[in-house]
């Protein structure tokens, strides 16, 4: 016999999936133990668990899923591949409608004017900022620059320079980073200028002293120099998403948490591994976090507490204890977020801080913040996994 915790490793589902799919009536365990209420699989539901695992990935309703696993363990072929080829059916529909969709998408795009298209390069901009506080900035956003080919626009930092502050901004549309430091020297009107990847690297190796920097844009030319060296080159031909937008979140339920014991307990805790479906991505350990009377953050194994000890941390070295497979709820827990370890590992080192503060959304799909409590100028944000209920 399996535990769910086994199961779960074993067949790709979580725990969380496994016991919502036994209240659907959809895979029940072969045994409940009536004093403490685990869970309990026999070894030949393995095969029905990892074929509800593949059928789920590919969107398959439950009611179909139901008669599969019906005419799977009974040996019928021929209601399996009728099945099957329906949901193929409708999945090709879908594609034809999005295609579809995509197209008309486009040649709307094509009347109007597009802010993610090429503009003209005339801005004129000259800076003069201290070579530290430009360091730190770039140093809190270059983690989250993209690097998909297909999105160039992404594939740098944003310089968005505005009064008497420079913005620094990147995202990958998975997550986004922001940071503020003040500059001298503009006296002219809002510039955005995006900054190729590899020449925000150059500049940065440029600022290892205490001296001041000094930033120009001519054209399409960026140049940034301090002391007597210098790093230049060509701003990307593409103009930046409005990130404004981006960032105008609700409030949420904000964490203070002690960096040091999240970092130990996200890289020795439980994570789930999540096939991105997304083409070209690979696969992402996830963290599942849940917060604790606004006290504490824990670390999760996929939806639930970890299923063996439950460990967690949050405010000083905060730990929690569960069970892996109770139904009922835990008093004072929030809801479980998901969100890619490796990405908020990069966010903790980027805010460059003992301490920082978790913001969690008002619902499971809104992006996490990662704030700094004395500088909400800096931050970023992790779009969310989606977790199967």
């Amino acid at each position: 016999m399996r535990s769910i915790g086994e199961m779960a490793r074993d067949s790709g589902l979580g725990v969380s999936a496994l016991r919502f799919y036994d209240r659907a009536g959809v895979l029940g365990p072969a045994w409940v133990d009536p004093a403490s209420g685990y869970r309990w699989y026999a070894p030949e539901q393995l095969d029905e668990a990892r074929l509800l695992a593949r059928l789920r990935r590919v969107g398959m309703p439950l009611a179909d899923i139901r008669l599969v696993l019906a005419g799977w363990s009974g040996e019928d072929a021929d209601l399996v591949r009728g099945l099957l080829q329906a949901h193929l059916r409708r999945l090709e529909q879908g594609l034809a409608e999005a295609r579809s969709e995509f197209s008309t998408i486009r040649e709307l795009l094509d009347h109007r004017e597009n802010p993610m298209t090429v503009s003209p390069l005339t801005g004129t901009v000259h800076l003069s900022l201290p070579a530290p506080a430009l360091a730190a900035a770039l140093d809190a956003v270059r983690f989250a620059a993209g690097r998909d080919p297909e999105l160039p626009m992404l594939g740098g930092v944003l310089f968005d320079i505005e009064g008497d502050a420079l913005r620094v901004v990147a995202t990958d549309r998975y997550r986004l980073a922001v940071a503020r430091t003040d500059a001298d020297g503009h006296g002219g009107s809002r510039e955005q200028v995006v900054v190729p990847a590899p020449l925000v690297d150059a500049m940065r190796a440029l600022l290892s002293g205490d001296e001041s920097a000094r930033f120009a844009v001519e054209g399409d030319r960026v140049t940034l120099e301090a002391g007597e060296r210098q790093a230049s080159g060509q701003r990307l031909a593409h103009d930046f998403p409005d990130y404004r937008r981006l960032v105008q979140l609700p409030p949420g339920r904000r964490v203070v948490v002690e960096v040091p014991a999240l970092r130990e307990a996200l890289e020795n805790g439980p994570v789930r591994v999540a096939e991105d479906r997304e083409p070209g991505r690979s696969a992402r350990d996830i963290s599942v976090l849940t917060t604790v009377d606004d006290k504490t953050v824990l670390v999760c194994g996929d939806g639930a507490l970890d299923e063996d000890t439950g460990t967690g941390t949050g405010t000083g070295t905060g730990t929690g204890t569960g069970n892996e497979d109770r139904d009922t709820g835990t008093d004072g827990l929030g809801y479980h977020v998901g969100v890619d370890r490796g990405f908020l590992l990069e966010a903790l080192a980027a805010g460059d801080r003992d301490r920082l503060v978790l913001e969690f959304g008002p619902a499971p799909t809104a992006p996490l913040a990662i704030r700094r409590a004395d500088d909400e100028g800096a931050f970023s944000l992790l779009m969310p996994v989606r977790l199967d209920d």
